[in-house]
């Protein structure tokens, strides 16, 4: 018999911007006193910084808008160094297999997993995004799972049946934990200008649940897979050179609250600060990849050396393994160095009028409070990657983003209504290499625009300058995220 949990992902954050445009949607409950103004905002011009520098990743910046603009190395990375860039490439391309097998450098898939190798949620080191079509699986997307409590390294509480993440597919005679299926609302509303919009509000249904139904009381975070580019960079950046920019207590009386997220580092096995996931609840490259292969596709490692399965999955617990760990410290190190210095794409068109104006509208409506337009790395980071001036739009911290947004799943220090500011540099071609302009934690945003107007809490003044603007300004900010 199908079992069947159900799972809707509030909205109430956007009650006063959507009542607020004459929007037909059905009614919302009450937004946070700061959600929104029908008046229109007073714009505060950004501090002067050069508009349109087109080497978003530094002097590792490659002149590629094609399929493959993120598949790239640095163009800084040495040739001597560039046999271990497809070395790594290779291992994340690579499908694993079901152990055993004759291929015993690839076995050990599962015996729960999402996907069989890094590329298939990473398409051309790309995002991932939420299925389509009806009969389409989650690839590009999981759901992280909890209860209420913390972990023993201080993280979310496993689920105890399921873990900490569903894992939709399953190695022969092993069952999948389950199958999750996404429908959506629209809600209608409007800019200031009257021009309508709609945005789509997504509920998420459990059906064949293996073990149980889940608990009243779970906590499910939908999160799409990130793009690859320019990790190395924001590895590279010092811990005082984010932590600068936090300000948990708004002390400047901005809006803006920025906090660091403290999460345990495995490798160090102490505290360390978040810099990488929808949450920033990974401190290092390393410690992302290794819990990538053990989540997403059932392999262990140095730092997770324990299969995916929980107490109640008796069949998982049984199935063979590839070995002990089934990807050694050597290929989570070549992954990790490809990981690290997949190059940034060039931006385009920055000398063109209409991108230039967007790019000062970012600013001016208050955008790049969240995401920092620039940065420069450590200088005792690794050379390819040292004193680079980098213009990755983010911050690497927590912002509130309001109920609209909220997964109500804290990670860490992250409470259930904040996430890590995405970086924005590449974003322009997520369609050209990933085919959709799904944006956001869990792909709900059909656009740049829909994006910004989900935005709530400490970006409700942003997106509230962003409604009132005149249509022409509406399409030139969009135009400067298209050159991104």
């Amino acid at each position: 018999m199908t079992k069947v949990w159900h799972v809707r992902l509030a909205a109430i954050g956007l009650a006063a911007n959507l009542a607020a445009c004459g929007g037909g949607g059905q009614p919302l409950p009450q937004a946070t006193p700061n959600a929104t103004t029908t008046a229109r905002p007073t714009v505060t011009p950004a501090p002067a910084e050069p508009l349109g520098d087109v080497l978003s990743g530094g002097a590792g910046t490659v002149n590629d808008a094609t399929l493959s603009a993120f598949a790239q190395p640095a163009r800084n990375l040495p040739l001597d160094r560039r046999t271990a860039f497809f070395v790594g490439n290779a291992l994340f391309n690579r499908d694993w297999v079901i152990a055993p097998s004759s291929t015993t450098g690839s076995d050990g898939l599962g015996p729960v997993f999402n996907a069989r190798s890094c590329s298939s949620c990473h398409f051309r080191d790309g995002r991932g995004r939420p299925p389509i079509k009806p009969d389409e699986s989650f690839i590009g997307m999981l759901f992280r799972l909890s209860i209420p409590g913390q972990a023993a390294d201080g993280g979310p509480l496993p689920e105890p049946s399921y873990g900490n993440q569903l894992n939709q597919a399953a190695i022969l005679r092993v069952p999948a934990e389950g199958h999750a299926v996404a429908t959506y609302e629209e809600l209608s509303g409007a800019y200031a200008d009257g021009e309508t919009y709609s945005l789509r509000r997504p509920t998420y249904d459990f059906v064949d649940l293996a073990f149980g139904p889940l608990p009243d009381d779970i906590q499910v975070s939908p999160r799409t897979a990130p793009f690859m580019i320019g990790l190395g960079l924001l590895e590279a950046l010092s811990e005082a050179n984010i932590l600068a920019r936090a300000d948990p207590d708004d002390a400047d009386g901005d809006g803006i609250s920025g906090r660091a997220n403290t999460v345990w580092d495995v490798r160090q096995q102490t505290t360390a600060l978040g810099r990488f996931g929808w949450k920033a609840n990974v401190p290092s490259l390393e410690q992302q990849n290794s819990g990538a292969f053990n989540g997403d596709i059932g392999i262990t490692s140095p730092l997770f050396p324990t299969q995916n399965c929980t107490a109640a999955q008796a069949a998982c617990l049984a199935a063979p393994d590839g070995g002990e760990p089934e990807a050694d410290q050597k290929k989570i190190d070549s992954v990790t160095f490809y990981s690290r210095f997949l190059a940034v794409p060039a931006r385009r068109d920055v000398a063109d009028p209409t991108v230039l104006h967007g790019e000062q509208l970012f600013r001016d409506v208050g955008c790049a409070a969240c995401h920092v337009t620039s940065f420069t790395t450590r200088a005792d980071a690794d050379s390819p990657l040292a004193n680079q001036r980098i213009h990755p739009f983010t911050d690497l911290l927590l912002h509130d983003m309001g109920a609209a947004l909220a997964d109500d799943r804290p990670d860490f220090a992250a409470d259930g209504q904040e996430w890590r500011t995405p970086p924005l540099w590449g974003i322009g071609l997520i369609g050209t290499v990933n085919k959709h302009q799904l944006f956001l934690h869990d792909g709900r945003a059909r656009g740049f625009a829909e994006a910004i107007l989900w935005h709530d809490g400490e970006g409700a003044a942003a997106r509230e300058m962003f409604r009132h603007l005149p249509s022409a300004d509406r399409a030139a900010l969009i135009r400067f995220l298209e050159s991104l």
